[in-house]
C-alpha cells in the first residue's frame, strides 16, 4: 500500500521559510518520480514541482520558480520542499504526490498559511 505523510508545514510571516518533507512506503520510492502540488481552498490541485526518480530533474511552476526547491533522498525515502520567499497566495494545503504530475496518490497533506 503507498503511503506518503506530509510533515512540516505551519504559519509563517510573508517572506518566511518552511521545509516541507514527506515520508513514502509501500512502494520502490528510489525508483518513482515524485511531485508537490497544492490546493487552495475553492481551487483545484496545482502542480508545482516534480522530481525525477534520480534526483537531477526537476520541474518548477513558474509561479515558485526561484523560490522553491525540491530534493530527495532515495536511501532514506525522503522528499523534500524548500520553501522561501514565502507570499500569501503560497497559502494552501501541500501534497506530495507519487508520479509526475498532479494525478498520483498523495499523502493526507500539510496547510502552510503564509500571513501578509
Amino acid at each position: 500500500e503507498v503511503q506518503l505523510v506530509e510533515s512540516g508545514g505551519g504559519l509563517v510571516h510573508s517572506g518566511g521559510s518552511l521545509r516541507l518533507s514527506c515520508a513514502a512506503s509501500g512502494f520502490s520510492f528510489g525508483s518513482s518520480d515524485m511531485s508537490w502540488v497544492r490546493q487552495a481552498p475553492g481551487e483545484g490541485p496545482e502542480w508545482i514541482s516534480g522530481i525525477r526518480s534520480g534526483g537531477v530533474v526537476t520541474y518548477y511552476d513558474d509561479s515558485v520558480k526561484g523560490r522553491f526547491a525540491v530534493s530527495r533522498d532515495n536511501a532514506k525515502k525522503l522528499l523534500y520542499l524548500q520553501m522561501n520567499s514565502l507570499r500569501p497566495d503560497d497559502t494552501a494545503v501541500y501534497y506530495c504526490a507519487r508520479g509526475w504530475g498532479p494525478y498520483g496518490s498523495r499523502g493526507q497533506g500539510t496547510q502552510v498559511t503564509v500571513s501578509s
